[in-house]
Parts: structure tokens; C-alpha cells; sequence
């Protein structure tokens, strides 16, 4: 059960600050740079002086001490926002997946990719088996936990997208013996995401949950690109295996997809806690509680899933602001269709692709607008 009707949270990235960027990478900072690192400590109520002055300086430690500073700002601004549940802004990673497959056994970098909302990213190739080797997600969460105030909700790339997003070079040779192509696809698919799932995701599951993770968003934005029965069954067996056995609140996010295949298999995910989704881009700006972007919903309640939503209430890829009036209309619209106990307030997706000032107006205003929808479902 919530605490409070219409609970807050950002999905997970931010973009960079310019300090952020330069200082990890060893790039010469202007005074432009350190001012906006200035500017912004002081908007969010932080002593950044040790911060400028590291920025000024060549410590040894310089890239990890930045890296931790952007991490704190983030977490602090969305505290200062009054949001429910916060985290880094994914500060601390390259990318969300290339975070992952720089740092688990088996893949291997093979060149740039454009992608839909992000310039970039970072293909690899899987060229041997996927094992654990190094923490990729731990650090970050105990370095933040005792900076948090308020709850922490952690975002990882979840299996499906890692085994999409990759060349799966190692176990096409594996099953090399099998005579049809399409069986020895599949089944090559079906162990590397597996593999995904017992050798580099669960294991880092485990060592958040034993340091006082509660929350876990598995990320999932490739999902339903392949839109078939055999893909969606085999998400539905990935996820189930992932979160077996763990004492944890896990949720999924995925935007930008065919809502009306997920919604059918969506019953099938076990401890599935929520759905955050992307409605608010298919949405008008206009005012009023009829919002016809946001009925596919009610397929998710005809195939009989029980969880909660955050449908997205916020638009990312524009630097258009809704105003809390609309964003409140949104949020009581879909109360209406699923019970307002199971409604949580988040934008589309993560921010990353909009300046800290967009960034900051949106999620302000979409605080504000779940206030107002508190106070009428009240």
C-alpha cells in the first residue's frame, strides 16, 4: 500500500553537466563550466567549494570525485523538487547498456550505433560466454545511499534489451550442429539472454538487495521491437527467472513500444510491482479528464494485470513544459480507469536528452500537478 496517493519519481537519467563530461575525461574546463557547476550547488543548497576547487585541481582521484559530485547533484535536485523516490540521473554510467557490457565477461566493443534518444551508444559483440566479473551497479548505490534523504529507486538495463542490443556471435557458433537456422537462432537467443540473466544481472541483484535495495527498475526499452509470441514468452521467462527468490519491489520500465502485445503478456510477469510506461507523447496539451492516449490502459485491466502504473504524465523529448493543470487532468484520467491507489506520477521516460533547467521545470511541474490531483481525489 502507498504512503500517499500519487507517489513521485524521475525513470533515471539526466544529461551531463559540462564539468561532469570534461572533468571525468581529463578535458580542459572553462570558467562557463565551473560557473554552471557553481551556480547549480548553490540552487540546490550544496557546498560545492570543495567541488570547484577539485575542479581546479589535478587530484588522483579526480574522475571517481567527479563522477560522485554529479551523482550528488542529481540526487539533491530531485529531493529539492520534492520527489518521493530519487536516484543518480544514471551519473555514474557511460550508458545503460554499454555500462553493463564493459564490465561482464564475454562482450566486446565493436563500434558506434545511433540511437533513438540518445546520439550513441556503444555496440558489442558477445564473442564468449557471459560471466560475472566486476560490480557494475553496487558502488553506485553505497555511495549514494547515506547522501539520500528520500527513497531510492535503482535503474538497470534488464536482459531482454542487453541480448537485443547485441551481436550474439559466441552462441550462434555453439549451436553450430544445428542444422536449421531459425531453431539455432532461437535457441542461441534464448542462452545468452538466459546466460544475461543467471550470470550478470543476478548476481548484482543479489549484492543490492543485501545492501538495502528495495526497489529495483529493470529497463527495458528494446521490448516488443520484435513483436512476435516467441520473443514475448521469452522476455515473460527471462524476467521471471530474474526476480525468482528475491526480496525486492521490482517494476519495468518500457517506453516507446507496442502497448497493446505487452499488455497481453503483461499478467505473466510475477512480482511486477508496476508498469512505467510512455503515454504522455502520444497525449494533447489540452485540458480536461477525456485523454484518449491514455485508454490503452484499460487493455493492460481487460487482460488482467493487477500492478500499479506510471503511465508517464510528462512529455521528454521536447522542451515544452506541461502545466501542472494537465499534468493533474492526466494523472486523474487514468485514477479513473485503475483506481488512484495505483497510480504513481513519472514522466515518459529518463531526461537525459534536455538541459538541467528543462529537466528541472518538467519534473517541478509535474510535482505540482500531482498535488492537485491529491487534494481532488482526496
Amino acid at each position: 500500500m502507498m504512503a500517499k496517493l500519487f507517489e513521485t519519481y524521475e525513470i533515471g537519467s539526466l544529461a551531463k553537466h559540462s564539468w561532469r563530461l570534461k572533468g571525468f575525461s581529463g578535458a580542459k574546463l572553462t570558467e562557463a563550466d565551473i560557473a554552471e557547476a557553481e551556480t547549480w550547488g548553490k540552487r540546490l543548497g550544496i557546498d560545492c567549494k570543495p567541488l570547484i576547487k577539485l575542479l581546479r585541481g589535478d587530484a588522483p582521484d579526480r574522475r571517481q570525485q567527479v563522477v560522485n559530485w554529479s551523482a550528488l547533484y542529481a540526487v539533491k535536485m530531485f529531493e529539492r523538487l520534492g520527489l518521493d523516490y530519487v536516484y543518480t540521473g544514471e551519473q555514474w554510467r557511460e550508458e545503460m547498456y554499454a555500462h553493463v557490457a564493459k564490465n561482464v565477461e564475454g562482450f566486446e566493443f565493436t563500434g558506434w550505433i545511433k540511437s533513438f534518444d540518445y546520439r550513441y551508444y556503444r555496440k558489442a559483440a558477445v564473442v564468449g560466454e557471459v560471466k560475472y566479473r566486476d560490480p557494475f551497479y553496487i558502488d553506485e548505490f553505497e555511495y549514494i545511499k547515506p547522501h539520500a534523504e528520500a527513497e531510492l529507486k535503482v535503474p538497470i538495463t534488464g536482459p531482454y534489451t542487453m541480448t537485443d542490443w547485441s551481436f550474439n556471435e559466441h552462441y550462434w557458433r555453439k549451436l553450430g550442429k544445428v542444422k536449421s537456422l531459425k531453431e539455432r537462432k532461437s535457441r542461441a537467443r534464448r542462452e545468452l539472454m538466459l546466460d544475461v540473466v543467471d550470470n550478470a544481472l543476478r548476481p548484482e541483484f543479489e549484492k543490492l538487495i543485501a545492501a538495502g535495495t528495495k526497489w529495483i527498475q529493470i529497463d527495458e526499452p528494446a521490448l516488443t521491437t520484435q513483436p512476435t509470441a516467441e520473443e514475448m514468452s521469452l522476455f515473460v521467462e527471462a524476467w521471471n527467472r530474474l526476480v525468482a527468490g528475491l526480496d525486492c519491489r521490482f517494476s519495468l520500465h518500457n517506453c516507446y513500444s507496442d502497448y497493446g502485445l505487452l499488455a497481453r503478456y503483461a499478467p505473466d510477469l510475477k512480482k511486477c510491482d508496476q508498469l512505467s510506461l510512455e503515454f504522455a507523447n502520444r497525449d494533447t496539451k489540452a485540458p480536461g479528464r477525456k485523454r484518449p492516449a491514455y485508454d490503452l490502459i484499460k487493455s493492460f485491466e481487460e487482460h488482467g494485470y493487477e500492478g500499479a502504473y506510471a503511465p508517464g504524465f510528462v512529455h521528454v523529448h521536447t522542451d515544452q513544459i506541461a502545466s501542472p493543470e494537465v499534468v493533474r487532468d492526466r494523472i486523474l484520467c487514468v485514477a479513473d480507469i485503475a483506481g488512484p491507489e495505483r497510480v504513481y506520477v513519472a514522466p515518459d521516460c529518463g531526461l537525459r536528452t534536455r538541459t538541467w533547467e528543462v529537466a528541472y521545470a518538467k519534473l517541478e511541474n509535474l510535482v505540482k500537478g500531482a498535488d492537485l490531483a491529491r487534494k481532488e481525489a482526496s
